[in-house]
Order: C-alpha cells, then structure tokens, then sequence
C-alpha cells in the first residue's frame, strides 16, 4: 500500500509533506501515488478513515493540469477539478461525522483534516466556508479531550465569523454549539450553557422551536443542568426533548402508514385490471 518516496523523482523546490502531520514524507500510497506520508502508522491512519474512500478520486485532484493553450479549455478543467473538489469535501466531511457519531475520534481526524484542506483549496483560506470544517475539527478534538486544539480550530472560527457579521443562523448555531461543548468540557458551566442558549435562539430561528436541531441545544442544556445537580431544569428539558422527538417519530410512522396503505391500494388496483385482462382474453 505504500512505497518509499524517491527525491530525485520529483520536480526540483518541490517538498511532499505528510498527509496527516504535515511533516516530510518517505512513503507513498502505491494506488493514487499523489498521497504522501511521514510514516506507515500515518498511512494506515489515513487509510482506515478516508483513504480507502477517496484514494481514486485524489488522482484526478492532485495530478498536475495538463498543459492548455486556450483558456476556454484551461476553465473547463478549473471547474470539473472545483466540482471534484466539492464531491470530495462532502463524502469526507460524511465520513468524519460517522466516525464521531460512532464516537470513533481518533479514526475521525484524518478525514476532517482533508475536509478543511478541500475547502481551503475551493474557497481561500479566509472564507467564511471554511468555519463548518473548523468546528467539526473543534468537535473531534473535543472528542479526545485535546481542549487546546480544540480552542485553536474554534478561535479560526470565531474569527471568521466575526469577520461576516451577515453569516447564516446556521452558522451561529454550530459555532454556539461546539463553544459550548468546548465549555461543558472544561466544566465552565456558567460559560457552556450560556453558548448553548444561544444555540437554541439560533436554531429555532433556522428551523423551528419544534425541530430536531433545537431539541439537540435543548439535550445540551439539559446535560449541563444535571452536572450542575439542577434535576428539575434538567428533567423539564429532557422531557421537552422527548415530546419533540415523539412527535417526530410519530409524524414518520403516520406517513409510513400512509404510504403503505396507498402502495397496498395501488397493487389492489393492478390486481384487479390484470384480473379483468385474464378474464377478457378467456373470454376471446
């Protein structure tokens, strides 16, 4: 799966850098070729998380542009390799937050980490879209109790953020919500449920008192008010949770139903047009 990097194979000012820490590389992915590493246990880090997914993809990104004497042409290949870019982006930013909903940290970091670099490489380095890669870094380092790393990746963006006072509720809402998991696990209560409120107003304004993603803040606050030994807030908010998510539920069974009852009356009907097809064709 990998090889050794040969320097005299490659241009000259030109330094291959680890995957995943950024360091000189020795080793190669013997597939894509266009993937470097520090060493194997870096590799086979990178592989088991996102590699595996992506290695063919990464050939198509990372191998040199043709040479083109139009730019007509010189656009058209700017814009498929953004489009792939993207598609890259969005199946390791999928990938990153399976891991971390498996509370697989460690196997998370190697594909948030290419997250950021893909949006780096689409949108800047400043961009505004790049805060989403930033708090799901926050949210692994969190994970695995690197506080400081994650203070790091939150501080790129509040600044960011900070930088575009007209950025989304939804934006305001993630940033909220990691800054306050960040305080939770820092056990600065007072700090964490204050972000978490502001995550709630966030969020409801997005998608509803009712939604899913406000009873998430809900869940939040609702933890920090039972470390704090506050029962009774706590069980009010669990118990909002619960009626929202039971609403929820109930809301999918009901259009499950429905659409079972609908599928069932359609194959009745087909039933009986083959029926009375058979019968004509007898009759015949």
């Amino acid at each position: 799966m990998s090889e050794a990097v040969f320097p005299l194979a490659n241009p000259k000012q030109t330094k291959k850098l680890c995957e995943i820490c950024q360091k000189p590389a020795h080793l190669q992915c013997t597939r894509c070729r266009v993937t470097f590493y520090c060493d194997v246990t870096h590799q086979q880090a990178d592989w088991n998380s996102i590699h595996e997914k992506v290695c063919e993809l990464m050939i198509s990104i990372r191998t040199p542009a043709p040479f083109c004497s139009f730019k007509a042409e010189r656009d058209i290949y700017q814009m498929q390799t953004l489009k792939r870019l993207e598609h890259l982006r969005e199946l390791a930013h999928a990938t990153a937050k399976n891991w971390v909903s498996e509370g697989k940290y460690s196997e998370a970091v190697p594909a948030a980490q290419l997250v950021l670099r893909c949006a780096i490489d689409i949108y800047g380095p400043e961009a505004l879209e790049l805060v989403p890669a930033y708090l799901l870094l926050a949210e692994v380092s969190i994970g695995l109790g690197s506080l400081s790393q994650a203070e790091n990746c939150l501080s790129q963006a509040e600044w960011m953020v900070r930088k575009n006072p007209g950025c989304s509720r939804t934006v305001l809402h993630l940033l909220h919500r990691t800054l306050g998991r960040l305080c939770s696990a820092k056990e600065d209560y007072s700090s964490a449920l204050l972000h978490f409120a502001n995550d709630v107003y966030y969020s409801s304004e997005e998608f509803g008192l009712d939604s899913l993603v406000t009873a998430g803040g809900y869940f939040l606050m609702a933890n920090v008010f039972m470390k704090q030994e506050k029962t009774d807030i706590s069980n009010s908010l669990y118990e909002e949770v619960t009626r929202t998510w039971h609403a929820h539920l109930s809301q999918l069974m009901e259009s499950y139903s429905q659409k079972e009852h609908e599928s069932a009356q359609y194959f009745g009907e087909c039933d009986f047009l083959i029926s009375i097809q058979m019968n004509q064709s007898k009759a015949r």
